[in-house]
């Protein structure tokens, strides 16, 4: 419009659509699938676009009153203030003077130190990955193949980024690496012994890391001759997706540590949250008593899919029994045992867990699992109000971990919970979610 060039007319396929009647099946089938997708309609955008384009040919200034209806809407003052908090923690992986990584040594090849290291070989930098032996690297670089093989379409690439992932049980990528991260079983002693051996093999200058999802650094750093360079970089699984990385900062330790690591997560394109050690930190700490809601209400009756859908309705990308199996029943216990002061695990994940089944990695957990995917029946049942009722344990645990300083204000906290476990964006965040709601409730009922 502003360069007086007549508009582009689409010819093909393309030109058809545009006229009647196929052009109101297009919309239709549109309609559909953005239902599907958002079937309890979060985000109003996507079926005003197709109104725009079905209806006014594509020109929004014909629509002012829906185009208002958008940019006034709660939804588009959340997904604004959700990119301002993605801005923010870019902000954090920015750090000037520190010169860039370009060598790191992962220590355990399991599915997220192997992917830890696949993701770090293909922002460019030389990796080299050890464990007890080839066996079980090799599952790791054949999951590395296939991602560059997605990510990176050019073959020749994708050739080079996994020449820069080297397989090195011997472990002879140490003294050469500006960071070491360990990413081995959630064992305080078997974590002490490898940094042991690590340290003194490690440059001068050379960072040390831990994936720990719910360990404090101050049990871990025991026994370092330099305790200070211990920094906590906690990325979630599955690596590739999950844009977050916990920095976490023991007290008394290094300023300068949690800068590199900062830098480090931006220069491999995540997102920076600093947070204090404490158990589970922050994202961990928040889901581990939603989850627990989830399974009790398991324990009282309730289908695990009808838990599930009552959360997918919520916004949320997954129900939380879902995303248990996802990230195994094992693991969850773990994570969980560390938060709950002693107390029984629920009764439902107990009873799978004595079975073996473990979630997705085993087949079998709250669901079947066929071809990476859960089985689902009947979601039937949901009693009224049970996504509140499940989502405010959440909600809560956030607000004490913002209380503790974990984390340094609540837009950082709603930040982390919603990169880091993908709290229903279009709210803005747990914290941010309650307060707006708490508004609404103290309002007059003819108020504007």
């Amino acid at each position: 419009m502003l360069s007086r060039k007549p508009p582009r007319r689409a010819r093909g396929f393309g030109a058809w659509a545009n006229r009647w009647p196929l052009k109101a099946i297009v919309a239709g089938r549109a309609r559909k699938q953005i239902a599907a997708k958002d079937p309890q309609g979060h985000y109003p955008a996507a079926p005003a676009i197709v109104d725009i384009w079905e209806k006014h040919g594509g020109n929004a200034l014909q629509a002012p009153a829906l185009i208002e209806r958008i940019i006034s809407s709660d939804t588009a003052r959340n997904l604004l203030r959700v990119f301002r908090l993605q801005e923010r923690l870019k902000a954090n992986g920015k750090q000037a003077g520190i010169a860039p990584a370009r060598h790191v040594h992962v220590v355990g090849a399991g599915v997220m130190g192997g992917d830890i290291a696949a993701w770090c070989a293909l922002k460019g930098m030389t990796v080299t990955l050890q464990d007890q032996d080839m066996a079980r690297i090799a599952p790791a670089i054949k999951r590395a193949s296939d991602l560059y093989a997605r990510r990176l379409k050019d073959p020749r690439l994708a050739r080079a980024a996994s020449d820069r992932l080297i397989p090195d049980p011997a472990g002879g990528g140490v003294p050469r690496a500006d960071i070491v991260i360990e990413a081995i079983s959630e064992q305080p002693d078997a974590k002490r012994a490898l940094y042991a051996a690590l340290e003194p093999r490690m440059k001068a200058d050379a960072l040390l890391a831990t994936n720990t999802s719910s360990l404090p650094l101050e049990t871990l750093r025991a026994g370092l001759a330099r305790p200070e360079r211990l920094v906590g970089i906690h990325f979630f699984n599955p690596v590739a997706k999950m844009p977050l990385v916990e920095v976490v900062h023991a007290e008394g330790g290094s300023d300068a540590a949690q800068a590199r690591a900062c830098a480090f997560v931006g220069q491999i394109d995540k997102l920076a949250l600093p947070v204090r050690s404490a158990p589970g930190f922050l994202v961990n700490a928040v889901l581990a008593p939603y989850m627990l809601q989830a399974m009790r209400s398991v324990d009282e009756g309730l289908a695990p899919e009808a838990v599930d859908a009552a959360m997918v309705a919520f916004g949320m990308p997954m129900g939380p029994l879902e995303l248990a199996d996802t990230v195994g029943l094992d693991i969850a216990r773990a994570a969980g045992a560390e938060l709950a002061g002693g107390a029984e695990p629920p009764r439902c994940l107990a009873e799978r867990l004595a079975r073996g089944d473990l979630g997705k990695k085993s087949g079998k957990g709250f669901y079947a699992w066929r071809d990476g995917k859960p089985v689902k029946g009947s979601a039937a049942g949901a009693p009224a109000g049970l996504a509140q009722r499940l989502i405010q344990p959440l909600i809560d645990a956030t607000r004490q971990r913002v209380d503790a300083g974990i984390v340094a204000d609540a837009d950082l906290a709603d930040a982390g919970v919603i990169f880091g476990t993908g709290f229903a964006p279009f709210t803005g965040g747990p914290l941010h979610y309650q307060s707006s709601n708490e508004v609404r409730s103290t309002r007059p009922a003819n108020a504007e």
